[in-house]
């Protein structure tokens, strides 16, 4: 479904991480295990994220309210069965499918949620009993930069502060890591004193150069801190 009334969101953000493909697919593999048959997939954007859940999942119910991004997650699905595009807010559209869903995934979205709190009580109601809320966050405040404003991130997350909330929200917080440890200083240097932008260029080399590394130490020992926050949580 599609609004014309909806904003516009450029997202250039979004077109940079685009080319984190060994990003995305770390994140994806933390997920695999809780994603179920049955997925919802928040602030979907373009759908880059999108068509790595439907490697794991048999449908997927992806959530966009802003509509020149909605207008390309579309396209991209156009003929796809197994795909229901909504041109919504979460909690705006999401009563047609409670009860249904095994997970709800935000990657890179819950900060953007003025009252993430009452998001998340709305995710617990929606999913089906053991379903999963599976999230990915930017972490660490003192990380927040002019590149967090423009994106439209209203905070960055600690790991304890985000799993209280969700706790509140009445879910059994499963797993709770911060990701990336690698990140922290690059982010700092470049976006908090630097005040750069982000470009595709710079995403895709960390990427490819650092991604495949840290990913192979982080499963061995989890970091302390993180640029990231991953949380994995059951309706229980």
């Amino acid at each position: 479904m599609a609004d014309g009334s909806r904003p516009q969101y450029f997202g250039r953000d979004l077109e940079a991480m685009s080319f984190a493909a060994n990003y995305h697919r770390w994140v994806l593999d933390a997920f695999r295990p809780y994603l179920g048959r049955h997925a919802a997939e928040v602030g979907a954007g373009a759908g880059s994220f999108s068509a790595l859940l439907l490697e794991q999942v048999q449908h997927l119910t992806a959530f966009e309210p802003s509509a020149n991004m909605y207008a390309l997650l579309r396209e991209r699905f156009a003929g796809d069965g197994r795909v229901e595009t909504v041109n919504a807010t979460f909690g705006e559209a999401c009563s047609r499918i409670e009860g249904r869903l095994d997970s709800v995934v935000y990657v890179n979205v819950l900060e953007h949620v003025e009252q993430d709190g009452a998001e998340l009580a709305l995710v617990h109601r929606t999913l089906r009993q053991g379903g999963h809320a599976l999230i990915f966050v930017p972490a660490l405040p003192f990380l927040f930069s002019d590149l967090d404003r423009a994106m439209g991130h209203v905070r960055r997350y600690r790991r304890d502060g985000l799993v209280t909330l969700v706790g509140q929200a009445g879910f059994t917080v499963r797993k709770a890591v911060y990701f990336d440890c690698a990140g922290i200083v690059p982010w700092y240097v470049a976006y908090v004193l630097l005040r750069r932008t982000m470009t595709g260029g710079q995403v895709s080399l960390y990427d490819r150069l650092v991604v495949p590394v840290m990913r192979r130490i982080e499963s061995l020992v989890a970091p302390i801190w993180g640029k990231n926050l991953l949380v994995i949580a059951q309706k229980t």
